[in-house]
Order: structure tokens, then sequence, then C-alpha cells
């Protein structure tokens, strides 16, 4: 490894982070995505945990969220991971937990495009982040704050990310041990360990040192090469910028005119993500389209509002029609989605179990599994 780095960063942050392990009893709380921020953030953790200075009794909690819609090789990637993690914590007898935050059915992505008609999200009507990223991550950290009185969040937000970025960390007042008061969640404390890392040290990093819990960092490289890519951080509140376009976050993003990364996926092989991009695209496109829209928004006012019964439909027979062509263990819906989108259209304006009726054509069969 070269001196610039061992010298100028990782001694800093290894400090920092066991000068407020020892400081106080808080637990902490670590943000885990899997690219390439996080997994250098959690390594440095895992990587203290040796110092004969840190005693091994902080509860730690690892925190990845799983939208629903995330992009499949970026959920195996993440899974296998987590997996490997679980395995090492279990061998050492550490005290640390994984939780995997989801939103609830109510708040999925497709119980709110399909069954509520809601329009494909936009840079002004960003809906599916709070329902989907923050609610859920919010919810088990304050879970967490009530059980243990507070609580310190480890992010791995770095300025090199972005200007937006650099001036959002540099504002903040931070204490002597860089910590600072969350702006949403009470008695939780931020700290950003690796804020001042530039974007090659973090991958030196990784390149020369394998990870604590074993294997290495080959699918994380090979990832970020064939998709030229950022990553999209564990997202606790709406000032995170969208992780749509050149980040790794949600497949359906529509927030972003193109999805780069996946575009990249395709042209460095993966073809088989080619009908993802087409349906992302399309909803994309179909959301500009006044004749698939009502003439009223939900609050009763004139203009453009939910989709229409019918562009709801032909969007549940797509999705299912782009399922059918990818591998066979990829779910693009489940079926309790399905089965709460036809709560709602019975709700609203179906009387023929139209949502069943489509699933069925493509072999799916919701209600019987769930009462399995």
């Amino acid at each position: 490894m070269s001196a610039k780095v061992k010298n100028s960063h990782i001694n800093i942050s290894k400090e920092l982070l066991i000068e407020n392990y020892i400081s106080d009893t808080r637990p902490w709380i670590i943000g885990y995505s899997g690219g390439k921020d996080s997994t250098l953030l959690l390594q440095l953790v895992f990587e203290i945990l040796s110092d004969d200075r840190v005693n091994n009794e902080k509860p730690i909690h690892i925190i990845t969220s799983d939208t629903g819609v995330e992009p499949p090789n970026i959920l195996t990637h993440v899974k296998e991971n987590l997996a490997n993690i679980q395995t090492f914590i279990d061998k050492q007898n550490l005290p640390i937990n994984i939780h995997q935050v989801v939103p609830s059915l109510d708040n999925k992505f497709w119980v709110n495009l399909i069954g509520r008609g809601y329009p494909s999200p936009t840079r002004w009507f960003r809906w599916c982040t709070s329902k989907m990223k923050i609610k859920p991550t919010k919810g088990i950290i304050e879970q967490l704050v009530e059980q243990h009185g507070s609580t310190i969040l480890l992010l791995g937000t770095r300025k090199d990310e972005s200007q937006a970025r650099k001036r959002s960390i540099e504002k903040r007042e931070y204490s002597t041990r860089r910590l600072n008061p969350h702006h949403e969640i009470k008695n939780t404390l931020v700290l950003a360990p690796i804020s001042d890392w530039t974007t090659d040290e973090v991958w030196e990093y990784l390149f020369n040192e394998l990870p604590p819990w074993g294997g290495n960092h080959d699918v994380l490289f090979d990832l970020y090469k064939q998709a030229n890519s950022g990553e999209c951080p564990l997202v606790v509140d709406l000032n995170t910028p969208s992780c749509g376009g050149s980040r790794f976050g949600c497949w359906t993003c529509t927030v972003v005119k193109t999805d780069k990364s996946m575009e990249s996926f395709i042209e460095q092989g993966a073809v088989w993500m080619q009908p993802l991009n087409n349906f992302r695209n399309w909803i994309k496109e179909i959301r500009e389209d006044e004749h698939r829209r009502n003439h009223y928004r939900r609050t009763g006012e004139l203009g453009n509002g939910p989709f229409n019964s019918t562009t709801r439909q032909e969007i549940l027979e797509n999705l299912l029609d782009t399922e059918s062509k990818l591998p066979d263990n990829i779910e693009l819906i489940s079926d309790d989605e399905i089965v709460h989108i036809q709560k709602i259209w019975t709700e609203e304006f179906d009387v023929m179990n139209s949502a069943l009726k489509i699933a069925n054509k493509f072999k799916r069969q919701p209600m019987k599994r769930r009462k399995k």
C-alpha cells in the first residue's frame, strides 16, 4: 500500500473510531449498502475490534436496506457479503446484529405505482424515497434509540463524492470526537469516519486489504468496473441525493433521464438486464402521457392524477412479462404485493379480480401460494 494512503487517512480514521468506541457505551449503528464506501467503513470497524484498547462489548447494529426493487445483481452481492459477515460474527461471538430493513407492504413500490397509480417518480415528486427508504430506516434506528437511550450512527459519506455532499458535511458543527446530532432522529449522533478519504484512497485500501470476514473484494471491483458507478448510501432523510442514474440505486428509478449503471452493465455483457432497462424506460415515458392519467388528482383538484385503471393493468402485465424474460430465480413482484394491489383495485374500480387474473396468465397464483 502506498505511503500516501497509509499516512493520510487510515490511522486517523481508525483512531477516531477507537476513541469513539471507548469513550462511552452507546451502541453503534452502521449503514451498509454494499458499495465501496460503506464496505470500507464496515471493514475499518471490524479491524479496530482487534485493537487491545477495544473490549468488544459495545453493541453494534448493521443496517442494510432492501427496497424490493434493488438491481438483482447488486442484491445478490449484498446478500452473499452479509452471509459471510454473519458467519464471522458467529465464529467470533461478537455483539453485532444485522438488520435488513424493508418497506411495509403498503409502502412498497409496486403497490403504489400499480395499485394506487402513483406516476413514476420525478425530481419534483420523489415519493419512493420517503416510503421505501427513509421510513423503514428511521423506524429501526428509532427502535434502537428507544431500547438504548442514545445511539451513534456511522455513515460512509465522503466529501469527495460530490460538491453537495462536501458542503453538507462541512457545514455541520462537530464535537471534539467529530460527532454531530442527527437533525431528524432524536438522541442520535452521526459520525462519518471516512469523510476525508478520496475515491482513489478508498479503492487502494480495498484492493490491498482483505476483509476480516474472509473472501475478497473482487465482486465489488467487477460491479463498479462494469457500471462505472458510485453507490447509493443509507438514506435517512430527504436531503440525501437521489440514487438514480450513475449510482447503484433502484433499477426502477425514473428520477433521472437514463440509468447509466444498468446501461453499462448491459454493455459489459449482462444482456439479461435489457428487459429491466426497457421496462424502466417505458414507465418513465408513459407518465408524461395525459391519456394514461386520471383527470383528477387524489385531492380532488383538476389536473393529471394517478395512472388510470387501464394503464395500471398494463403496467402489471408488462412487469410480469419482463419477469418471465429473466433468469428463473429472479422475482420482481411478490405474491403479497399482487394480492394487495388487487385489494386496492377492488376498492377503487375493479370487481373482476383483474390483478389475480393477470398474474395467472404468467403462471403466478398468489392466493394459493399465500395460503401455504
